[in-house]
């Protein structure tokens, strides 16, 4: 990937001037934080590859239609065709998943508000790593919350617990940040007789084990690509550690969930992906959800 062209650095600064809301670069993402200057943004979200060594693929398909063919109901043979093929190159063994990793938090060190915040979203292929890792670059005394995602779709492993979490680590850029518990959804008491009919009307705010669903295959906020996070955890992680109008990065941007929500939430934000099929979708969804909050 060559570094970015007139047009993107153009729109890089737009947004980091405030004179546009949001844009959607194809870039490798080292080049694009290397225009970034210092200090200049206010939250980081990123989603990087899980280091699984191997590519990540979904295949969206229509029946009735079609040259191939597959068994259905009653055993009947039925057309088929492939609408959608999107795939997420997962392929870097360990060590080098985690040099590029570093490469890139250094990077966004670099450029995170002295109040800002980044929240790093692994799994159990590499959390422990990804861990120590940050404790090196932000300093373990910036480590605030291990957030755990958990959500019970998928299958069932026979030999051992299912996996059926993420791990979302959020760092601190400086000895002060932003946190605004008054503007997180709050979720119901699990036991709300022990609290008072007005606490359990209210809800409580969510502690750092958050249960909340995947998209759903049939949801109409699925896009199709194979490592696409709702919309909802976006919003809380957004809402709780930006104000309106501060600059937002995903520099693994994959279908655009980050945008989506900032631009619901009115902040600005700043996507980075280098897979053209994702940039597609992220630049048609984010500027759907551009107009509908105008």
């Amino acid at each position: 990937m060559a570094p970015l062209d007139a047009a993107s650095r153009a729109a890089v600064a737009a947004v980091i001037a405030g004179s546009s809301r949001g844009t959607v670069v194809e870039a490798d993402n080292l080049d694009a934080l290397a225009v970034i200057p210092a200090g200049a943004v206010d939250l980081v979200y990123a989603d990087p590859p899980f280091a699984t060594g191997e590519a990540q693929r979904l295949v969206s398909i229509r029946t009735g239609r079609g040259t191939r063919t597959r068994r259905g109901f009653r055993d009947r043979e039925v057309a088929w065709e492939a609408v959608k093929d999107l795939s997420w190159d997962d392929g870097l063994p360990l060590d080098q998943h985690l040099a590029a990793l570093e490469a890139r938090l250094r990077e966004v060190h670099r450029v995170l508000a002295p109040d800002g915040s980044l929240y790093l979203h692994v799994d159990w292929r590499t959390v422990h790593h990804v861990r120590l890792l940050l404790d090196d670059v932000f300093g373990p005394e910036r480590f605030l919350n291990e957030l755990v995602w958990a959500y019970d779709y998928g299958g069932r492993a026979r030999d051992r617990w299912p996996r059926k979490h993420d791990t979302i680590l959020w760092y601190a850029k400086g000895d002060t940040w932003h946190f605004d518990r008054e503007a997180i959804d709050r979720i119901p008491y699990l036991a709300p007789g022990l609290v008072g009919p007005e606490k359990a009307a209210r809800g409580k705010l969510p502690t750092d084990v958050w249960w909340m669903t995947i998209v759903p295959p049939a949801s109409a906020e699925r896009t199709g690509y194979p490592t696409q996070k709702p919309v909802r955890l976006l919003e809380r992680i957004v809402a709780a550690s930006s104000r309106p109008g501060d600059l937002v990065l995903d520099p693994f941007a994959g279908s655009g969930t980050t945008g989506v929500a900032a631009a619901r939430l009115g902040r600005r934000w700043l996507l980075v992906d280098r897979n053209p099929a994702a940039v597609g979708i992220a630049r048609g969804r984010v500027a759907s959800v551009t107009e509908d909050v105008r």
